[in-house]
Parts: C-alpha cells; structure tokens; sequence
C-alpha cells in the first residue's frame, strides 16, 4: 500500500498543503525554490559555456575545413602544426568574446535568410570568404552569395531589391543615390572592401610604349563608368597630357571577360582588378604596366554596402551582417593568411582562378610580365574604413568628367551615403582598432587631396570634360 500523509498521523508534524501543490511548510518552499534558482543559474551558466566552447569550436572547425575540404590533407595539417597553434592563429582574427556578448546583446534578426551579390575579382575577398569560413553563419545568418555578370547588372538587382547586399564599387552608391544612370535609390557603403588591387595592364605588343604619352589612340577597358578604375585612368592619362576623352577610347568591360578581349586585339590595356592583371601575365597576353597602389597608395575600389531602406528595415540584420564582414576584413588584413584565403576564394564557386593567379594577387610576390619577380606585400589590402574624404575625391572626378552638372554639396552626399560613424561604432565593439577623424588627406600621383578644398581641387586641373 503507498503511504500516503494524514493530519491526524501523531508521529508527524502538521504540514498545510502549499499553494504551490506540494506538501511542506513556507520555510521549506522558499528554501526549495532558492535551491531550485542557483541550480538553474548554474545550468544556465553551464550552457553558456557549452555554447561558447561550440561556437568557438565551430567557427574554427569550419575554417579549418574550408581551407583543407580534403580530410587527409586536413589531418596531416593538423598533425604537423598542432592543433593549439593552428586554433591560436584562427583565434588571432576571431574575437570571440566579443562575438559572443554582441549575440546575446543583439535583438532579433528581422532577416536571416540573405542573397548578396558579388564580381568574381579579388576585391571582394571579405565578403566571399564570410560565407565558406562561416563569419556569417555565426552571426545567424543564411547568407548565399551570388556570382554576378557584370556591374549594370548589381545596380539593378540592388534597385529592385532582389539582392540584399551587395558588392558594389565604391563610387556605385554615390551615382546610384544620386540618380546617375538610374533611378534615384538612397544607397550605402558599410565598408570599402579593398584598398589598391588594381592595375593598368597593356598587351605584349605595347612593351616598348610604356609612356602614357604614347597612348594617343589606344583603347582601354574598365569594368563600369563609376568606378575607380575609369577615374583612375583619366586622371593618370591627362596628367600624361592625354584627354581620356578625346585621345583614347575607353569602354566598358565585365572584369571576367578583359583577358580575352586583350588576348583578341580589341582593346590595348586595361585599368581592371585583380586577378585579372594577374591573369594576363599567367596567359601570357599582357604585362603589368603599373599598380595602381603607385599613383594612389591606400586609394579605395569596391566597398560593400546595401540600400537605405534594407538598413531601416532590418537593423539588427544589418548590424549582424556588418559583423560578419568586418570581420572577414580583419582576417584578410593579415599577410600570415593571404595563401590560405587564396585557397578558400580560387575555388570555382568564387573566383573560379588557378590558385597561383590568386595567391601572387593576394600575397604581392608576382611575375609582373616583363620578366621580373616584384614583392609588394601591400599589392592588395583589405582596410575597411569608408573614409568621407574618399568620396568627396570621387565626387570631384564626376563632376570633373562632366558626369554630375553643377555645384556640389560634396560632404552632405558622402556624408549621407559612406556610414563611417556606423562603421567606427561595429569596429569598436569588434575590439578592432578604429582611427579618428572623417577626412584624412590624401595624395595622388603627388598632389594633396584637401576635402575641404574640394571645389577649388575639381577646378584645378588642366584638363577636363569642359576642355
């Protein structure tokens, strides 16, 4: 027979029948429920750390297997470095406690499943590399990253919303925002995703003509009108004397496809990104005339960004997703781990290159096509900072060239359009190193670039689209 508890049973004291539902005293109620709370605290505790320890653990097993998809090739990595030091270099570029109480700080991501568009060039390097190293499952997003044809197009995708995200190059959301070549869609760069990585590279054919001022007649491509690349050229042609719009020609071409149109006679050079600089070299079809790091040392490419509206919308999406990417960014910055990401982004999913082409890119020990080896470690760099300055630069090369009519409020545009403070502030809580100011100056091909001198800049050159 089960005992069962009686009032009147004389060998046991009178308990009432707590409102809880059980039978004890007060005392004994508040005493179980304390008990019941420091052992929940301890589990919670005890979670947290098991959470910790797998996201740590994962984020580094994925990296680990992403760089080495071939499990012998993986263990006997493992095997000849160790695990501790392998893992220490990982966690060298990882702040996971950081990572770990911004998750938990972090409101609910209103987006998770994501699409971000992207050119096959290396200048997109962070924003490939977050997604097979898993930089934005962490921060609990499903982001797929899509190869794109070609820039026109990453503008209309952005403009009717079918791409989150994206690749752009850096002038892209100032002209888009504007309304330049489109529709005006407020739009904005969340970081430059490339410092340097270009190139002017000319056809074998033009080995003896490497001074610009031989050029008259030549014909060039760059990847889209607003872009570095054009803005570069011009400005590097008419220092030579030569006006980019009436002495050359210059045309419009997909980055994937500049090697064949150089390889075919069509074009005598280009002002392209990387690997494709690269890639000329390694065909054998050009050589590599100069970087563009010579006529602007630190000088920005692409940037990645999304439009305004995306970012009122989701604003814990976007924060995570700035995460992700500045985070990638702080990894590629490291010249330690330029051969490695080299493996992860060559792959045909990404960038679709001979790992060579990539790594020489990436690592700047590179045959330039003349019969020399050049190093120059900062060929390429990643530095995320969407400087205001640079874009007021980019607005006085559109008005110089006749793209933008009239007055410019330069820093209310670049203000608007470059999130530096939002960037500073995600750097920050990454425990990144964040520099001060908005408009550093800058020099190109040796003259100073003042932004709070910038009309007065756009109106000094010899020439321009008003000549």
């Amino acid at each position: 027979m089960s005992e069962f508890f009686s009032p009147y049973d004389a060998d046991r004291p009178l308990m009432l029948r707590c409102s809880c539902g059980r039978d004890h005293t007060l005392a004994d109620h508040h005493a179980e429920v304390a008990a019941d709370a420091a052992a929940l605290e301890l589990r919670q505790r005890s979670l947290t750390s098991e959470f910790e320890i797998y996201s740590n653990e994962f984020i580094e097993a994925t990296l680990v297997k992403a760089l080495f998809p071939q499990d012998a090739v993986r263990r006997r990595f493992l095997k000849a470095v160790g695990k501790n030091t392998a893992m220490a270099a990982i966690a060298s570029v990882l702040p996971m406690a950081s990572l770990q109480a911004m998750a938990q700080e972090m409101g609910a991501l209103e987006k998770t499943d994501l699409k971000i568009g992207f050119i096959p060039i290396t200048c997109a390097t962070p924003l490939i590399m977050a997604k097979p190293l898993g930089f934005y499952e962490k921060q609990g997003l499903n982001v797929e990253v899509v190869k794109t044809a070609g820039w026109a197009l990453i503008r209309d995708k952005m403009i009717n919303k079918e791409y989150d995200a994206t690749h752009f190059l850096s002038p892209m959301p100032l002209a888009i925002s504007l309304g330049l070549g489109a529709t005006a869609t407020p739009m904005n760069v969340l970081t430059i995703q490339n410092t340097n990585g270009q190139a002017i590279t000319l056809a074998l054919k033009h080995k003896d003509k490497r001074d610009p001022k031989l050029w008259k007649g030549f014909k060039f491509a760059v990847p889209f009108e607003y872009s570095m690349h054009n803005f570069l050229l011009r400005y590097y042609v008419a220092e030579a004397g030569l006006n980019p719009d009436t002495d050359i020609q210059i045309r419009v071409v997909p980055p994937p496809e500049m090697v064949a149109n150089l390889r075919a006679g069509n074009i005598d050079g280009f002002l392209g990104p990387d690997p494709f600089n690269q890639r000329a070299v390694f065909e054998e079809v050009g050589f590599i005339h100069i970087l563009t790091k010579e006529l602007w040392n630190g000088h920005p490419c692409c940037a990645f960004g999304t439009s305004t509206e995306f970012i009122q919308k989701n604003p814990n999406t976007f924060i995570a997703l700035y995460r992700a990417v500045l985070t990638a960014a702080a990894m590629a910055r490291k010249a330690e781990n330029r051969e490695l990401i080299a493996k992860v982004i060559s792959a045909p999913a990404y960038l679709n290159q001979p790992e060579t082409v990539v790594a020489q890119v990436l690592t700047g020990k590179f045959a330039d096509g003349l019969g020399n080896i050049q190093t120059v470690p900062d060929r390429a760099d990643f530095d995320p900072m969407p400087w205001q300055s640079m874009a007021v630069w980019m607005l006085t090369q559109m008005q110089r060239w006749g793209y933008i009519k009239g007055d410019v409020n330069y820093k209310q545009i670049a203000e608007k359009v470059f999130l530096l403070t939002d960037a500073k502030k995600q750097m920050k809580a990454l425990d990144m190193k964040v520099p001060d100011g908005a408009y550093p100056k800058f020099k190109i091909m040796g003259k100073e670039f003042d932004a709070d001198k910038a009309a007065a800049y756009a109106r000094s050159f010899a020439i321009s689209k008003a000549d």
